[in-house]
């Protein structure tokens, strides 16, 4: 939208040609994403109260849950619009990386929230039927993939690489397809699954978005991507567009949902927002830095799968209860105290990550 105004500046200005021009227009993006949502939240949470679109708690789940009954739900509707606009605003449109990240983001989004309208409107936790659901993510997926594989100029584009092997590059081929389409759907449902408690799922979201975001501006830059051993991508400066608005809008979000929360995110958010980090390391081609940065997200889902698959088959349980966070509550930590912790996990293992590239 302001993309044709920025490059005339950019033309004009010397000040803008000596400060790069990717990193003004993420810096605007983030700016704008953020600003979108601190105008816009308040209203839109009166707005929410006013139509009691209220959380709906599992009877299940933790008792001291109760009291957050009634809280409005479904704010990853503003993260969703506010990406959308920053993007819109400062991104590059012909860019089919930037294009598939967006409508990938906003399908997801749209899956979250017709199961979040589906519980509200039945009052219960049920909403979309799990195979519905994961039948519409598997198509998105599926489609996004399959694009980007049909549009890569390059070997890299479609290239599987490791963290601390240098030399270790597998061409995919056509598999890539589907090694991307469960990248996308796992990370989607990670971040769902770890959505749990006030602000818990939101921040490691934003830090791993800026991972990926210095990685993405790497890979975009000729002479970095080649200092640092990381595949040059010509296409990738524009996802930092996109993940600048992904920090934005998450900063933004938590100003409301930190503890105690006014708002939450529901399905419609965090399913956009693991679909959106998912597809961004697709398309950066660091899958398995994402695994890193995100371990939160994944020792989320596998105490799920090990508690489900132990009781099963044991007819015990692991844990007190799953996912993991729900296990520490009812060993006695403070909710905040969980969530901080988690948080310097997450910044812990970001870093880790970006540092593996030095050390290869």
């Amino acid at each position: 939208m302001f993309l044709p105004l920025l490059e005339y500046l950019a033309d004009s200005f010397g000040p803008l040609r000596i400060f790069n021009y990717f990193t003004f227009r993420a810096i605007l993006s983030t700016l704008t994403s953020l600003g979108f949502i601190l105008f816009f939240g308040k209203p839109f949470i009166n707005f929410i109260s006013k139509q009691k679109y209220g959380q709906i708690i599992r009877e299940e789940g933790p008792q001291s849950h109760l009291e957050k009954k009634g809280t409005p739900t479904m704010g990853g509707l503003l993260i969703l619009f506010s990406v959308v606009f920053s993007c819109l605003c400062w991104g590059d449109l012909t860019n089919n990386y930037l294009l598939i990240s967006i409508t990938v983001t906003f399908l997801f989004g749209v899956i979250g929230l017709t199961d979040d309208y589906l519980k509200l409107r039945h009052l219960n936790t049920n909403g979309l039927s799990k195979k519905s659901r994961l039948l519409w993510e598997i198509l998105i997926a599926i489609s996004a993939s399959s694009l980007i594989y049909f549009f890569a100029t390059s070997a890299e584009e479609t290239t599987l690489f490791l963290p601390f092997f240098k030399d270790f590059a597998l061409q995919l081929g056509i598999w890539f397809i589907l090694f991307s389409t469960i990248v996308i759907i796992s990370t989607a449902n990670a971040v769902n699954l770890t959505d749990g408690l006030d602000g818990l799922a939101i921040m490691p979201s934003v830090m791993v978005a800026a991972g990926l975001g210095i990685i993405a501006y790497i890979s975009g830059n000729l002479i970095l991507s080649e200092y640092l051993n990381v595949p040059y991508l010509f296409y990738s400066s524009e996802i930092v567009i996109f993940c600048g608005a992904l920090v934005g809008a998450g900063i933004g979000f938590l100003w409301f949902n930190t503890y105690p929360a006014q708002i939450f995110m529901g399905d419609v958010g965090s399913l956009s927002l693991g679909a959106a980090l998912g597809i961004v390391a697709v398309s950066i081609r660091q899958e398995f830095i994402l695994m890193l940065m995100g371990g939160v997200f994944v020792i989320e889902t596998i105490s799920v799968i090990l508690q489900v698959a132990s009781f099963k088959l044991t007819g015990k349980r692991i844990f007190k209860m799953a996912p993991l966070h729900h296990h520490f509550e009812l060993s006695g930590l403070a909710e905040p105290k969980i969530i901080v912790r988690f948080w310097i996990v997450t910044l812990i293992l970001v870093l880790f990550a970006l540092a593996t590239f030095r050390l290869r």
